[in-house]
């Protein structure tokens, strides 16, 4: 939900908001009528409570004369009450709705338009000269099934398509990669967190994720509660209802969870290997914060993002995402991608998103300043996942068909500095 406040005093700038993502501008207009309305209602209502009220109290001291009179308003009055009640309470859902149909108003900076449309802010280490080594790189799979690191068709038949088992070398890598995350979350303030995966349906409305594409989210109807497609998820859940410190500094977890995504939509979409699939591993950071202090914890969060794809020796690009392709509760999204040398292309490996207050105005989530309850920020960004192994596949591959491992991750595989192909 947005600041409806904000919305009474700045119409214009929620309007470019919805006009830069591609979505209706009437609905700003749609949630001031309903506001309008909202508050009328209530008005009207405490109103004629304070009567009924006022009125109630005078039946005591009511001569004998005066009190079925007297009597005979204050039910009337208490009939009209309750019309009035079920009035306001009608009113107020009807504002909410129209305030949940308002995504997250972006950050000046953000580009308009859509998926396409995102502004390269920097380049970032070279690409290997393929040519020069005299190299036709493989595709990740082709490396992973040489290393015996990788099994897409057991895990197909086992689970259906974009299902797979990671073993050996796969699952240590693996491993390796999203224990360093964990290692340098912590090295950073994080507070390490094994998360649930399952959660209730308040939580997945309230980061936001049940709107336009809510298909994406597996639900169980069994339980009436939903697998997370991220961590964030049940990290934003954590402080729901919840009053929290903010006086000496931000609060940021790191969650090391599997996720779970349904991948509506992407058929024909890069269906070979491990690049979107199902379920997967993840380390996410997450971040409660000031308000005003927002913009410069999204720089942070990018920050460390980009220190994980230094140490594993990647070249990439960051982008800032167009608002037509942020979700419905970021204000302002980073993405890092690295290089995909058999795709000639980027591929998104990080996402950091500035949600503002949207998220925590809907869970609740608030600190007291200055003598008030105010909501609070969040933030949140991907430090490490299975996707990763896709291109440091591919980046790190050798003519002999070994595996170059950086030098950053060794310590966590026993300090070996490559992987030789199986026999």
């Amino acid at each position: 939900m947005i600041d409806i406040r904000f919305v009474r005093e700045n119409p214009e700038a929620v309007r470019e908001s919805q006009r830069r993502r591609g979505n209706d501008v009437s609905t700003v207009d749609t949630l001031l009528v309903a506001d309008d309305a909202r508050r009328s209602a209530l008005q009207t209502f405490e109103s004629a409570r304070a009567s009924q009220k006022e009125i109630s109290r005078s039946i005591g001291k009511a001569s004998a004369e005066e009190r079925p009179s007297i009597l005979a308003k204050a039910k009337e009055l208490s009939e009209q009450v309750k019309e009035l009640e079920a009035k306001a309470s009608e009113a107020e859902a009807a504002y909410d709705e129209a305030n949940r149909a308002i995504q997250n108003i972006i950050i000046d900076g953000v580009p308009a338009g859509g998926e396409d449309d995102y502004v390269v802010l920097r380049h970032v280490g070279e690409a290997r000269d393929w040519a020069s080594e005299g190299l036709e790189p493989k595709d990740h799979l082709d490396v992973a099934e040489a290393l015996g690191a990788l099994d897409m068709g057991r895990g197909t038949k086992v689970s259906g398509s974009r299902f797979y088992y990671l073993k050996g070398v796969g699952a240590r890598l693996e491993l390796a990669l999203l224990t360093m995350a964990a290692d340098q979350a912590e090295a950073n303030g994080f507070t390490l967190m094994v998360t649930p995966t399952l959660v209730n349906p308040d939580i997945m409305a309230g980061t936001g994720f049940l709107g336009a594409h809510s298909d994406e989210i597996y639900y169980l109807p069994a339980d009436d509660q939903y697998l997370v497609g991220t961590s964030e998820v049940a990290l934003a859940g954590y402080h729901k209802d919840e009053i929290i410190d903010l006086s000496e500094g931000p609060r940021r977890y790191a969650g090391w969870s599997s996720c779970y995504r349904r991948e509506a939509g992407s058929y024909g979409k890069d269906t070979r290997g491990i690049i979107r699939v199902h379920q997967f591993n993840k380390v996410e950071m997450f971040s409660y914060c000031r308000p005003e202090d927002s913009v410069e914890e999204h720089q942070r969060l990018l920050a460390w993002e980009e220190e994980m794809l230094h140490k594993v020796e990647l070249p990439y690009r960051v982008i800032n995402t167009a608002a037509g392709d942020l979700g419905s509760s970021a204000a302002q999204k980073f993405d890092c991608e690295a290089w995909l040398p058999t795709q000639n292309r980027y591929m998104e490996v990080t996402s950091t998103s500035n949600c503002t207050t949207y998220q925590a105005r809907r869970l609740n989530i608030r600190e007291r300043f200055e003598g008030e309850n105010r909501n609070v920020a969040t933030l949140n960004g991907t430090l490490a996942t299975t996707r990763w192994l896709v291109a440091l596949l591919e980046n790190h591959q050798q003519a002999d068909g070994s595996l170059y491992i950086p030098e950053a991750l060794r310590p966590y595989l026993g300090g070996r500095d490559h992987f030789d192909p199986i026999a």
